[in-house]
């Protein structure tokens, strides 16, 4: 992998989104996508570019559904096939236009997807599971409306569910740009700390340019 593109590549999500919402994707930045992943990465991208207009203005209810199944559609592939790394958390640009990852980079390009539409932080967590079925660690996005209980939105099955819907998943930990909170039991939970304490989010968050969300 051509680690000077992909370097280049990886910062560019912000603007993209930005760019998204202005209706116009700046020519330097598909070039740039061009050059790591070719023509049909640009396609992706342009792709999730019309996504986000087209769901500027829609309640929140269509804009998660729409998000979840439009990251739904990608390949899932390990980490290790896929970036050669054991653990690897991508960028939504590189997510999008290498057409797959795991379940981190699914909720990952989700969360900040619906950021960039106005969902809240507050609302949504990047949630660590424990897949019962599959026994093994799991992550999805989970969304918190103001009434009603959690929503989950998972690679695993087509459509978002309520989390009482889901007794497969046993969370262990979550977070946001606000925080990190550990499980106790199902709706029980204590902070632990910040969001960065977690050593690839915060690499994640470095890679893309952020500051605080």
């Amino acid at each position: 992998m051509r680690e000077r593109t992909r370097l280049a590549v990886l910062v560019l999500f912000w603007v993209v989104c930005s760019a998204a919402l202005a209706g116009a994707l700046p020519l330097e930045i598909k070039g740039k996508v061009h050059d790591q992943y070719g023509a049909i990465g640009v396609e992706r991208v342009e792709r999730w570019e019309k996504l986000v207009w087209d769901l500027t203005y829609q309640n929140t209810a269509d804009q998660l559904r729409a998000v979840n199944r439009f990251f739904n559609q990608l390949q899932f592939r390990t980490d290790l096939e896929h970036w050669q790394q054991e653990d690897y958390w991508a960028t939504p640009v590189e997510t999008l236009a290498s057409n797959g990852g795991d379940c981190e980079d699914f909720a990952i390009a989700k969360y900040f997807t619906l950021r960039q539409l106005g969902v809240p932080a507050k609302s949504m967590r990047i949630t660590y599971v424990k897949a019962l079925r599959l026994n093994e660690p799991h992550m999805v996005l989970t969304y918190y409306p103001e009434r009603g209980e959690p929503l989950v939105l998972d690679i695993l099955v087509e459509e978002m569910l309520p989390a009482s819907m889901r007794p497969d998943l046993e969370p262990v930990y979550s977070f946001n740009a606000e925080g990190l909170w550990k499980a106790k039991n199902r709706g029980e939970e204590t902070r632990l700390g910040d969001a960065d304490d977690i050593t690839l989010w915060r690499d994640l968050r470095v890679r893309l340019g952020l500051g605080s969300l």
